[in-house]
């Protein structure tokens, strides 16, 4: 679990980087929230996915080696990382069970037991280590879970028990104090008393885009990841992000309605202080954020041609799969006696037998002067069986063509075997009893909770007292019985111990031994590669390089390959352990990189170079666009092709209709949107010529067809601008809309208007309830002013019934906007005020002067039945 949670801590932490490195300047918002909201999901996901080992850059790649010999007892043994194997004090053996028609098959017994501490293991104390910061972890998962779920309730609360005003899909909920207006689901909270008309319209409909495009999901989604990942700084700079990209996005799209200034709008946020601020899951005015906002307001629309960025998303995550993610582990399996060491350190040792197996039948066959064995389950129950092989001399007379009793004595214990040979075949029954002394001298050694099943594997192995003390002499005391099953199986030696210290691998632990003699790596090996200049492998590295077959033959080729190009052979110029390992698995060698030489590609780093050849990109490939123009293509320009596909053939064609001196961001583009000769074509049989590849940009992105643009010509909008469909695909604008608006009277409406009607989510329907209550033929800007500022029929009959009918649309718009009720009126006429016109009730409000306010200055002995005078009055203390 912990390993699964900082491998989502890096992979969210190289995407905040690649963000705010390559694409956080970029005004493609739209874009931009997709890419934050997929990349926290995909770094939850890539963790999970294994990948194929040859694809996989990690140092400690399984390797399988297969045993050689049929005669010999050597294990076939898969190795994990030596940090993997110190890291796990558990060892479990587990039985294969064989084909009933394979004559030998491998012996493969289960039992689990705790290997003993030991100087080398310090497995325990990281096992509570870890424990600790998985509990610590969890803690801090309910703090902030708590936290999130709170803030749900608080604002639901206030949602639902306050004062609102229902405009369409929103509901507007009025605060009081002085708090900043946010919006969560489709609510929006704001104090209307705050602030003036336009200030209050242009807040409304700001907030009324986060809601119609669901930015509240984007805010819930980055809370949910800070839940999980609370203790990554870069969790929580990435949630900044994804709130400062949505501001930017509904700015964007706030600055799109026509009746909206760039420069009014700017103002109305400066306007918008916020000292108490709203909670954390709300999209809001946020003030350390205003300076951006503005810079990006008046900030150069990006270019089509830097979407190439977006698309080093793929390679990115593929690098980081293949550098992070667990490779799957192959292997054949064969009827042959084996030692597979897994990352967890469970290896399937073919010599660990359990109790019950120190008995059973027995087949043998002779050949020379060996004899092979395979012990064998004598029962269905319990199915089961390993080979191993003995020299013959080491028996007692074997009884032949007749039934009799042998025996095999060795330090460990004694094999009594009943049957019979007939020619070199023989089978019987056989059972085993350990010695005593030499269980009391392991134990005294340290090996302790040794089994008879146990025994019977040291009596297979031929482990001796003299091996023990080897082993204890060259620094390994109190060793585990597994590790001194797996020692004695691969035949790991003194000489073989010393030639890893001769060779500057002092302290390598039981299973970093069993790994290295699996792999048959010798003193000659490690001479041949520190020779060939890597010089201070670790064992881990050393490993991989052997597991993959690289040799000093091959990396002095790859040396020789950049002499050719000019370059100096020391080691500085070698590429690293791990880069050499990605070379050998994408099959690099000195041919490949004078091919791309003679290309004209001399000196290109290792990185890049793998990534060519991970691309297959080849001279061919290089020459064929060199042949068409394109000369002195950069690694990434080519990489961008190749990734896309993008072939010479292809540039032709679309030369053919035009498009001269088309560059590799034209065409990553354009192959990456699917444009095609025939979709340019069908525009062209439109009247629309020339397009650029900006326009064929906008008009694919956004789905625009043929079809589409022919619908609104035979509506009677002809001579339409790219720009003009774009918004049209954007906003849904129908048919059936622009009809329903017809029949109620609103013809020949523009673009424009459509796109207002459209966004603010203006209906017939709507527009019905107001003529019901006398507003005939309101134009498409006092519709606009009536929905943005939530103007109701509600709201219009509260005045009616303080005596202010046919309020006209500009001054129900003022009292809306200056936040005046009812309420506010009738303080007024208690006082006395009975006549006052709505341009007096805005001055009042505009001021500040009250009913209370006026009671005030009556009891100061400032009495009069003019509220003018009081307004002047207001205004001179001021």
């Amino acid at each position: 679990m912990i390993p699964y949670i900082l491998h989502v801590a890096l992979l969210i932490s190289i995407c905040l980087l690649f963000y705010k490195v390559l694409l956080q300047k970029e005004t493609f918002y739209r874009l931009n929230r997709v890419v934050l909201v997929f990349c926290l999901a995909l770094s939850f996901v890539l963790p999970l996915i294994s990948i194929p080992q040859q694809w996989s850059l990690r140092e400690s790649a399984p390797a399988v080696v297969k045993e050689q010999s049929e005669q010999s007892s050597q294990p076939i043994v898969s190795t994990p990382s030596a940090e993997e194997v110190k890291a796990q004090p558990v060892t479990k053996v587990n039985i294969v069970k064989p084909q009933r028609s394979t004559p030998a098959v491998a012996l493969q017994p289960a039992a689990t037991v705790k290997a003993p501490q030991t100087p080398m293991q310090s497995a325990p104390l990281m096992t509570t280590v870890l424990k600790w910061l998985f509990y610590l972890y969890w803690i801090g998962v309910a703090a902030f879970g708590l936290n999130l779920l709170l803030q749900i309730v608080v604002l639901l609360f206030q949602a639902y028990t306050r004062p609102y005003i229902r405009d369409g899909r929103f509901r507007i909920i009025e605060l009081t104090g002085d708090k900043a207006p946010c919006s969560f689901g489709n609510n929006i909270f704001i104090n209307p008393e705050k602030y003036d008309w336009e200030t209050y319209s242009q807040i409304l409909l700001h907030e009324k885009v986060h809601i119609q495009q669901r930015h509240s999901l984007d805010i819930i989604v980055a809370e949910l990841v800070l839940v999980l990942q609370w203790f990554n700084p870069f969790a929580w700079l990435y949630r900044t992000e994804v709130e400062n990209n949505l501001e930017f996005l509904t700015d964007d799209a706030v600055l799109e309605h026509q009746e909206v200034e760039k420069s009014s709008y700017q103002m109305s946020l400066l306007k918008v202080s916020a000292p108490h601020l709203s909670l954390g899951i709300t999209t809001n005015y946020n003030q350390s954020l205003l300076k951006r906002r503005i810079l990006m307001m008046n900030a150069k629309k990006s270019n089509i041609h830097i979407m190439w960025k977006y698309f080093f998303l793929v390679p990115l995550f593929g690098i980081l799969a293949c550098a992070l993610n667990s490779p799957i582990a192959y292997s054949k399996a064969e009827a042959k006696p084996f030692v597979k060491i897994t990352p967890v350190v469970k290896p399937e040792i073919n010599f660990h037998f359990t109790n019950d197996q120190t008995e059973g039948a027995w087949f043998a066959t002779i050949k020379g002067e060996k004899i092979r064995i395979e012990f064998k389950s004598d029962d269905d129950d319990h199915n089961w069986s390993s080979s191993s092989t003995f020299m013959v001399n080491e028996f007692s007379a074997l009884p032949r063509d007749k039934k009799g009793e042998f025996t095999l004595k060795r330090e460990a214990g004694t094999v009594l075997f009943n049957g019979k040979f007939e020619g070199d075949e023989g089978y019987g029954h056989y059972k085993f009893t350990a010695d005593k002394s030499f269980t009391d001298y392991l134990t005294q050694k340290g090996i302790s909770e040794i089994e008879d099943g146990d025994s019977f594997s040291f009596f297979v192995l031929n482990v001796t007292k003299e091996y023990v003390a080897m082993l204890e002499r060259n620094g390994y005391k109190e060793i585990s019985k597994s590790n001194l099953i797996s020692m004695a199986a691969l035949k790991v030696d003194e000489p073989y111990i010393k030639m890893w210290k001769e060779n500057g691998y002092a302290d390598l632990s039981p299973n970093e031994l069993v790994s290295g003699k699996a792999l048959n790596i010798t003193s000659a090996y490690v001479s041949e590669i520190r020779q060939a200049g890597y010089k201070d492998l670790s064992f881990n590295q050393l490993i991989s390089f052997k597991a993959q077959h690289i040799t000093g033959a091959y990396i002095n080729s790859l040396k020789k390959a950049k002499l050719k190009e000019g370059k100096n052979s020391d080691e500085d110029n070698l590429p690293s352990a791990s880069e050499l390992s990605s070379y050998k698995a994408m099959n690099i060698d000195s041919n490949y990189v004078h091919s791309m030489a003679v290309a004209g590609y001399k000196n290109i780093p290792y990185r890049e170079l793998t990534t060519m050849k991970a691309l297959n990109i080849t001279p061919a490939f290089i020459k064929s666009f060199r042949d068409i123009g394109y000369t002195n293509l950069s690694v990434e320009n080519l990489s961008t092709l190749k990734s896309l596909g993008i072939t010479a053939e292809s540039v032709k064609n679309y030369k053919a209709m035009g498009f001269k001196d088309l560059s590799v961001n034209n065409l990553a583009t354009i192959k990456s949107l699917g444009i095609t000769p025939e979709y340019i074509k069908s525009f062209e049989a439109l009247g629309y010529k020339n397009l650029t590849v900006n326009q064929l940009s906008s008009l694919k992105s956004m789905g625009v067809t043929p079809d589409f643009v022919r619908k609104y010509q035979a509506m009677g909008f002809k001579n339409l601008s790219v720009n003009n469909l774009t918004e049209l695909k954007a906003l849904g604008i129908s048919e059936e809309f622009i009809k329903s608006f017809e029949a109620i009277g609103y013809r020949d409406l523009s673009i424009n208007n459509l796109s207002t009607l459209k966004s603010l989510d203006i209906t017939p329907e709507y527009i019905h309830g107001f003529e019901a209550m006398g507003y005939k033929n309101l134009s498409v800007n006092n519709l606009s002013s009536l929905k943005a500022l939530g103007i109701t029929e509600d709201y219009i009959k509260s005045f009616e019934a303080v005596g202010y009918t046919n309020i006209p649309v500009n001054n129900l718009s003022s009292l809306k906007a200056l936040g005046i009720t009812p309420d506010f009126i009738k303080g007024f006429k208690d006082l006395g005020f009975k006549d006052i016109s709505l341009n007096q009730l805005s001055s009042l409000k505009a001021t500040g002067v009250t009913p209370a306010y006026i009671t005030e200055m009556r009891a100061k002995g400032f009495n009069s039945d003019d509220v003018e005078k009081y307004i002047r009055l207001k205004n001179a203390f001021n």
